[in-house]
């Protein structure tokens, strides 16, 4: 059996194409939701005209005990908060981080919490270029599952794999949570560059500074460099700097517009842009598209200043 903590879009997702390996166990923090989507088959609020398959059993409350894997599919900012109150039922079981982003409060990514949290339990982080309605469509999809104890890994990627849901694995679990978390950082200036009328050419230079800025900080937090240059950090990257599906990516046309944004959408990278540029500014690092993105998000600048911040910067070799 498999455990989906998160009843939102992803998890949804998950536990539809999961059902395809046997049953799933899909918990919804709300009761009521979790009654409807029981009774109608259907997440009507976060993924309609997706079927359920009659594998998912749909709960709510209490979680089930035992040493079964748990993914944990929910927004960063509440993850922590989810840890805590389900720690002890929790246990020592492997739990598989299926959110991106950086905790704002204690500047830890998802496996962070998770050790922090549940000291007895195994993280693991499942991430990559993924959009809800692909996975629960069936759509051909690759992830990275990264988890440091690579006996774990192997036997999470061997049961999380399904015909339309190709896993890799590494034990970097530094290097796939933050190419996860970043991603969403340079994806919001990108949506605001198109967002603003400024071109393809200066999103396409955007996302290559971005990802420059990428490897300069997960390498200096111990991170792999090959494993930004996989599926959970250029595959993403690649993924949500240019779709229309992607929240982030919305969220930072709103911006360049001037316009308001849906405040009940998820939108992971507004958080973590501030998080991380605390970090950065701990650690000393260099990070002016990090800046200028996150002077975006909290109103201090408006995207023709950060431009202008950007391109009056000392010329450099690349």
């Amino acid at each position: 059996m498999t455990l989906i903590c998160g009843a939102g879009a992803f998890g949804t997702a998950l536990a539809v194409t999961l059902a395809q390996n046997g049953p799933v166990t899909l918990w919804a923090r709300d009761a009521e939701h979790a009654a409807e989507m029981q009774a109608s088959r259907v997440n009507a609020r976060r993924l309609p005209d997706i079927p359920l398959p009659e594998g998912i059993t749909v709960i709510s409350g209490t979680l089930p005990e035992g040493d079964t894997p748990c993914l944990l599919a929910m927004p960063m900012q509440t993850l922590g908060g989810f840890l805590t109150a389900h720690h002890c039922t929790l246990g020592a079981r492997p739990l598989v981080a299926c959110c991106k982003g950086m905790d704002l409060a204690t500047g830890l990514g998802p496996t962070g919490l998770i050790a922090q949290t549940c000291a007895e339990a195994i993280p693991a982080i499942l991430t990559g270029p993924s959009f809800a309605r692909d996975i629960a469509l069936g759509l051909p999809t690759a992830l990275t599952l990264a988890c440091a104890d690579g006996v774990v890994g192997e036997r999470l990627q061997a049961s999380l794999t399904t015909p339309t849901l190709r896993l890799y694995r590494t034990t970097d679990t530094i290097g796939a949570e933050l190419g996860g978390a970043l991603k969403n950082v340079i994806a919001i200036g990108c949506g605001a560059v198109m967002g603003a009328g400024l071109g393809e050419s200066a999103r396409a230079a955007l996302m290559t500074r971005g990802f420059a800025e990428m490897h300069r900080f997960a390498h200096a937090l111990g991170a792999q460099p090959d494993t930004l240059a996989g599926l959970s950090g250029f595959g993403d990257l690649v993924l949500t700097c240019t779709s229309g599906q992607s929240r982030n990516y919305r969220y930072g046309q709103s911006l360049g517009r001037g316009e308001a944004f849906d405040g009940g959408v998820t939108v992971e990278g507004a958080a973590t842009a501030r998080a991380v540029l605390a970090r950065a500014r701990a650690l000393d690092l260099d990070m002016p598209v990090t800046h200028a993105i996150t002077a975006l998000v909290t109103g201090e600048l408006r995207v023709s200043e950060a431009m202008d911040m950007l391109l009056s910067r000392p010329l450099k070799e690349e």
